[in-house]
This record gives structure tokens, C-alpha cells and sequence, in this order.
């Protein structure tokens, strides 16, 4: 039934959408959905690389049904055993039994972990290739982009490289696959969101791997989630560069907790400052509203960050106290910091500010503005201040991550 789209020569999306989900890993907000794309090789051999959420397990057999028209699946590849992307195959074993798992070693022990299954695998090495007949398929570790069994498949013949989640975005993908067949404007952003929530941690591996592939001729890059890119290659990689290097754009997020309005008065105040001295960038988020990996992503996107809270039963603010362990597990990297917060009886909030900046190693604002009650023109004129001092940070801080791309 199904018309799959073809990518390359005897390549074609076996992919779904997800418009259901609320939430990625029950945490991250789906506004515009997520597609969860596989990828099937019909040559002397057939290959599957990689499969689908188990919940869509009835149209992904379908469509590999309708390209096989009857033939077996020779070969399952596993790029990446999370299960959105592994959850069908115990499903496609019922249907192909005699198919070959193919993965690395931390792959087949985490597909018995995971569903049992521990016959018709084949572990394979760093660098081996495997020949499908006109195809030849290469196996490219890329441990921790972002678990300990990833890799990437790239066909030497047509230079496609199926590279799991690495350069992939949120987003359904809406009547075609191919970024030069779509408008592709509305999943830039969500590529760094994703990235900065799912990948961020991992900027080192992830500079590891993009070494690995420099010498690959790259003509489509067939992610596990978002479109085929093969017009902006050279952009999705560069933006892979900058943010696993931590290199931001010019810019400030200013994020804040507020119970009655005195530490969001601050807020608007050091925005102020920093508007003053030229900054253009400026983003504000009331941590009560706006969701943290809409923040998160805009942390990985500006240079900047200055947060504030109230003291909050002699503790930060709840929710910015979740928001700066969230930064810490990302080990987010060359960041100028500024900081303010208000109290009522005792102070403790910009203490706690003042030790999570030591703890991140950034460069940090020599004021902090600490104000008790309702803000006074001393602390107004130090919030303007403030912002003047973290634009001045920003303009002369210069990145110490290494460019290995």
C-alpha cells in the first residue's frame, strides 16, 4: 500500500510521525510532534537501519512490506538502541526470523537486555564493512553521541551516512523527508533544543565523532529524527561544531523566579542595562512559565546568562534551583554569569548563585545585587549596572574550546 520515498539509489524512508506524544522521554514538550525515521537498503541484500517506536510497529511493518513486495530482510542494523528507535524489534523478528542483527558488542547485549533476543546476531568491528552487492555499508563508532553503543552506517557508494540521532531535531515531517523539498526554517531551533537537552552533555564525544567523519564524503545525512538533509549538510554539521565546542552567539538569557514581582521588576531592570550597552540578544524567561528545555536551549544558544531568585525557605527558588542542576549534568561550557536575587528577613538565594558559578568555572560579574523587600533606587541603579557589567564580560570573553572540525 504504502509509496515509500526514495532518498538515493535503493535507499527509501521507512519512517513514521509521532503526533500523539506530549512529551520526549516524558519530559520535553512535542508542540509540532517528532518523527521517528528508519531507513531501508534494497540490493542483492536487503538491510533495515534502525526501526521505530513500538507504538507504530503496525504501519513500519507495512511499509517495509510494501518495499520488499515479498522478499526476506536480510539485515537489521542497529545505530542506536534507544527505544524509540528499537522498540520494534521483537516485531520484525516475528516477521523476518531468519533477519541478521547487526551492532557493535555494547548493541547485542543491550538488545537481549532490552527484548530478549540473542540469536541470528553478528557483532561487528570499528571501521568493517559489510557488502549488500552494489552496497557497502561501513560501521563507524560513536560511543556516547549520546550512549555508550552508538555508531553510524555510511554507504560508500551513494555517500549516505545514517547517523542515528546525531543531526537530528524535533518535528513531524510533513508530506516529504528531504530538507531541499520543505521549508526548513522551523527546525533550526529545535535542533538545538534537542541537541541541548539530549546530546548536550556529550561535547566531547560528539567533537570525537565529527573528526571521525571529516574525511567522509558526505552527500545525504539520514538522521533518526527530523528531515533527510542533503541541500544543508554543511550547516547541520557546523551547527553541531559550534554547540559541542559550547561557542554561543552574542547574547544574554536573563532567567528569574518571582513569588510577588520584586525579583521580576530586577529582571527588567538588568535588561534595561544590558539594552543600554548594546547588546541586541536578550532574552527573558520567568522560570514558572517557560519550559526548561525552552531554556535550556536558549543557554546553548547565548553567550550569556544571568539568573536571579528570590530566597526561598533559606534556599534558591525551587524552580531555578532545578534549572542550575539541569545546567550542571549538561556541564554546559564557556558561559559569562551574572547574578541578583531579593529576601525578605535572610539572604541566601545569590550565595547559592554565587556557588554554582564557582562550581561551572565561568566567567562570572564582579556585582552581584542582592536586594531585601521591595527594590530601592541603590539596587535599581546596580541592576542597570549589572547588565552593563555582564555585556562588557560578553564582548571580550573569548571561547577556550579547541575547533576540531
Amino acid at each position: 500500500m504504502f509509496k515509500n520515498q526514495q532518498i538515493a539509489k535503493d535507499i527509501f524512508y521507512v519512517g513514521v510521525n509521532d503526533r500523539q506524544k506530549h512529551k520526549f522521554e516524558n519530559m520535553l514538550p512535542l508542540p509540532n510532534g517528532v518523527s521517528y525515521n528508519a531507513y531501508l537498503l534494497v540490493d542483492e541484500k536487503t538491510a533495515l537501519i534502525d526501526t521505530v517506536d513500538i507504538s507504530f510497529g503496525d504501519i513500519f511493518i507495512e511499509k517495509i512490506q510494501s518495499q520488499l513486495q515479498g522478499r526476506p530482510l536480510d539485515y537489521l542494523i542497529i545505530n542506536h538502541m534507544e527505544p524509540d528507535h528499537s522498540g520494534s524489534i521483537k516485531l520484525i523478528r516475528k516477521y523476518y526470523p531468519e533477519m541478521v542483527i547487526i551492532g557493535n558488542n555494547k548493541t547485542l547485549s543491550m538488545v537481549e537486555g532490552y527484548y530478549g533476543v540473542s540469536d541470528n546476531m553478528l557483532e561487528i568491528a570499528d571501521g568493517e564493512i559489510l557488502s549488500l552487492g552494489t552496497h557497502q555499508l561501513q560501521f563507524h563508532f560513536t560511543p556516547m553521541v549520546h550512549w555508550p553503543e552508538t555508531m553510524m552506517t555510511y554507504d560508500l557508494n551513494e555517500g549516505v551516512l545514517f547517523s542515528g540521532d546525531a543531526f537530528g531535531c524535533f518535528g513531524t515531517l510533513d508530506g516529504t523527508v528531504l530538507d531541499s523539498e520543505m521549508n526548513i526554517d522551523k527546525y533550526w531551533d529545535e535542533m538545538i533544543r534537542y541537541y541541548a537537552n539530549i546530546v548536550g552533555k556529550y561535547g566531547n564525544p560528539v567533537q570525537k565523532a565529527l573528526k571521525k567523519l571529516t574525511p567522509l564524503d558526505l552527500k545525504v545525512i539520514c538522521s533518526t529524527h527530523g528531515p533527510v538533509w542533503k541541500e544543508y549538510i554543511s550547516e547541520v554539521v557546523d551547527m553541531y561544531d559550534q554547540m559541542s565546542r559550547y561557542h554561543a552567539q552574542e547574547g544574554v538569557v536573563i532567567v528569574y523566579g518571582s513569588m510577588y514581582g520584586n525579583t521580576e521588576l530586577m529582571a527588567e531592570t538588568v535588561a534595561q542595562g544590558l539594552a543600554e550597552s548594546g547588546v541586541q540578544n536578550i532574552i527573558i524567561h520567568n522560570v514558572s512559565k517557560s519550559d526548561s528545555s525552552i531554556i535550556i536551549r536558549d543557554i546553548f544558544k547565548y553567550k550569556g546568562l544571568i539568573v536571579g531568585s528570590p530566597t526561598y525557605c533559606n534556599e534558591l527558588y525551587p524552580e531555578v534551583e532545578s534549572l542550575l542542576r539541569k545546567i550542571e549534568i549538561r556541564g554546559v561550557k564557556n558561559h559569562v554569569f551574572g547574578c541578583f536575587g531579593s529576601f525578605t528577613w535572610a539572604s541566601a538565594a545569590v550565595k547559592r548563585l554565587t556557588t554554582f558559578v564557582e562550581t561551572m568555572k565561568w566567567t562570572s560579574a564582579e556585582l552581584n545585587v542582592d536586594e531585601k523587600q521591595g527594590l530601592k533606587t541603590v539596587n535599581y541603579d546596580a541592576c542597570l549596572e549589572l547588565g552593563r557589567q555582564v555585556a562588557t564580560l560578553m564582548k571580550n570573553h573569548v571561547d577556550d574550546a579547541p575547533h576540531c572540525v
